[in-house]
């Protein structure tokens, strides 16, 4: 069931997924929404990546165990993850981000963490931009290429999950107009 900003859910979610491409701002929304609603937001890309950028083993077990708790709120990643939180979730947000938007965020946020030598999960770090001529799963790249995934990966949903409020959001105008009907602090 796909919904926009103005239309009322069916429910007060207590297990949300947050979809969009690479720099769409899925982080920065599920944090707020987490604050807002007074979920638990677990980033799965602190669950996914171990040191040196490698998977960890856990990964997946993790995710179990993240999709069996009643309350939580995270960004929709990871192929072999999504069809476990899917399957438990009773919101899907999708930041619908033009790609030039998208591709802004990305680059300073690689930027910035680069240059700040900001640690991520598990203590690691982005490397060197060079490689983004060489590493073709270099973030750029990656969300340069990942972008209309996202909106096909709705497609797949409103056809498998009709029932599943989806809720279309294409800019901060529609993400501040949405929130803003949204309960606070609700536990």
């Amino acid at each position: 069931m796909l919904l926009g900003p103005d239309d009322p859910l069916p429910a007060l979610p207590r297990r949300i997924l947050v979809n969009a491409g690479s720099g769409a701002g899925k982080t920065t929304l599920a944090i707020a929404l987490g604050r807002q609603l007074g979920l638990p937001h677990t980033e799965i890309d602190a669950l996914y990546h171990g040191p040196g950028w490698v998977p960890r083993p856990e990964f997946l077990d993790d995710v179990r165990a993240l999709a069996a708790t009643d309350a939580w709120i995270t960004e929709w990643q990871y192929t072999e993850a999504r069809p476990i939180l899917l399957a438990r979730c009773d919101l899907l947000v999708w930041l619908d981000t033009p790609r030039r938007v998208a591709m802004w965020r990305a680059t300073k946020r690689t930027l910035r963490r680069r240059f700040r030598r900001e640690v991520l999960w598990n203590g690691n770090v982005e490397g060197p931009l060079r490689h983004f001529f060489t590493d073709p799963e270099h973030i750029l790249r990656w969300a340069w290429s990942s972008h209309p995934r996202a909106a096909e990966r709705i497609e797949q949903v409103l056809r498998e999950r009709p029932e599943l409020p989806v809720v279309r959001l294409r800019g901060p105008a529609e993400v501040a107009r949405w929130r803003a009907r949204l309960p606070q602090g609700r536990r």
